[in-house]
């Protein structure tokens, strides 16, 4: 049962954006922290930002300023705004959910991302 559903990643051009999102089931979003995870070739997965069910928000000192986090409770889903992009932002980009700071219960599929110089 796919309970985390990502969309949105693509190839972009340094210095665009990207829009990702994650749909969750009503049951996750609404009790867990939700974050974005992101994984490049040879490389550890490292976390890049949450948000918590009340609003808080985290980031990963790599990509402050430039991705926003935000949830749409309406829609159970999450966003992950990217902007001025950057190569080394290219990667697997995994959804996540759970009660911790660095969310790891529930995962979604992953969407790559690829930044072109």
């Amino acid at each position: 049962q796919v309970q985390l559903v990502e969309s949105g990643g693509g190839l972009v051009q340094a210095g665009g954006s990207l829009r990702l999102s994650c749909a969750a089931s009503r049951s996750i979003f609404r009790s867990n922290t939700m974050g974005w995870y992101r994984q490049a070739p040879g490389n550890q997965r490292e976390l890049v930002a949450t948000i918590t069910s009340g609003g808080s928000t985290n980031y990963a000192d790599s990509v402050k300023g430039r991705f926003t986090i935000f949830r749409d409770n309406a829609r159970n889903t999450v966003y992950l705004q990217m902007d001025s992009l950057k190569p080394e932002d290219t990667g697997v980009y995994y959804c996540a959910a759970g009660r911790s700071i660095r969310p790891n219960v529930y995962w979604g599929q992953g969407t790559q991302v690829t930044v072109s110089s």
